[in-house]
């Protein structure tokens, strides 16, 4: 934050303060009455009066404890501006100490499980545990791959058998550890919007869908000296690189027409961010095992 923001907002924070201040005492001085009285202040609403009596006390040093408590707690704690407080308090520290507390109390259970395998843990007998791996999937796979797994528009299916980089245990433990970067190049450039669609017709022929079979064979010898190099002749894709198998009906950006020669067209950029830094090798193993218990 900018001095000059930071300056704002420490003059408008304690301004407010010493204003509030200044109108306890101004209101608490120009009292009439300094005990409680039976006059009133001299207007009647449906015939009920207002006694002219004043602030009770116990309501007054109320209000004085809200002040003293707000300049202590901006004493202390960042309220003003860049000043940090003398306890030096962040979120970020609080949220990193209670993170560090959890793992410390819930790592017997995490070890428990850790000793399994990912096979293992999809055994009868150890349903807790994917239950954990399940709870762990929600809050940190979940706002892509849905909380059931079955993904969306450019982040997979988790939930059947078709996988991008392969569906094994360790295939599944290198992908969260990792991450993923996957790359579709685009090619409109390069092959211009007939070869565009050609293409794109071919890739129709190989998932049985309905194409123009005339295009479709113009679209072939271009898909094998241009796209066969990832996705293989037959279309069936890499795991190794994870090219998608194309002659299936699972897409992960669209199988129609459009979406096809779109993808060809202007390419495909997707990321699996690494996870190692973020979660324990333990947390990885439960998340694996859930996911593994998806497809199967």
């Amino acid at each position: 934050m900018s001095a000059f923001w930071s300056i704002w907002i420490s003059v408008i924070t304690l301004g407010v303060i010493i204003g509030v201040t200044w109108l306890l005492f101004a209101t608490r001085k120009s009292e009439k009455f300094k005990e409680t009285t039976e006059e009133t202040v001299g207007h009647a609403f449906d015939g009920i009066e207002e006694y002219d009596n004043p602030l009770p006390k116990w309501w007054f040093n109320m209000f004085l404890i809200t002040v003293v408590f707000s300049l202590g707690y901006l004493a202390l704690y960042p309220g003003l501006g860049n000043f940090k407080g003398l306890l030096g308090w962040t979120s970020a520290n609080q949220w990193e100490k209670e993170m560090a507390h959890a793992e410390e109390v819930y790592k017997p259970v995490f070890a428990k499980y850790a000793a399994l395998s990912i096979e293992e843990l999809n055994q009868p007998g150890n349903e807790n545990g994917l239950k954990m791996g399940q709870r762990m999937f929600a809050n940190n796979c979940s706002v892509c791959h849905g909380v059931g797994g079955v993904g969306a528009y450019g982040f997979p299916n988790l939930t059947d058998d078709d996988w991008l980089y392969g569906g094994s245990p360790e295939t599944i433990v290198q992908t969260l550890i990792n991450g993923r970067q996957g790359g579709m190049p685009a090619f409109g450039a390069t092959l211009g919007e007939d070869g565009v669609q050609d293409v794109s017709h071919y890739v129709l022929s190989l998932s049985g869908e309905e194409h123009d079979a005339s295009a479709a064979d113009r679209g072939q010898a271009t898909f094998n000296s241009v796209c066969a190099a990832c996705h293989m002749p037959t279309g069936e894709g890499m795991q190794a690189l994870g090219a998608p198998n194309l002659t299936d009906n699972v897409w992960l950006y669209g199988g129609d027409f459009a979406q096809i020669a779109h993808t060809i067209r202007g390419g495909r950029a997707g990321v699996m961010p690494a996870q190692k830094d973020l979660l324990s090798e333990d947390k990885i193993q439960l998340i694996a095992a859930y996911v593994y218990s998806l497809s199967k």
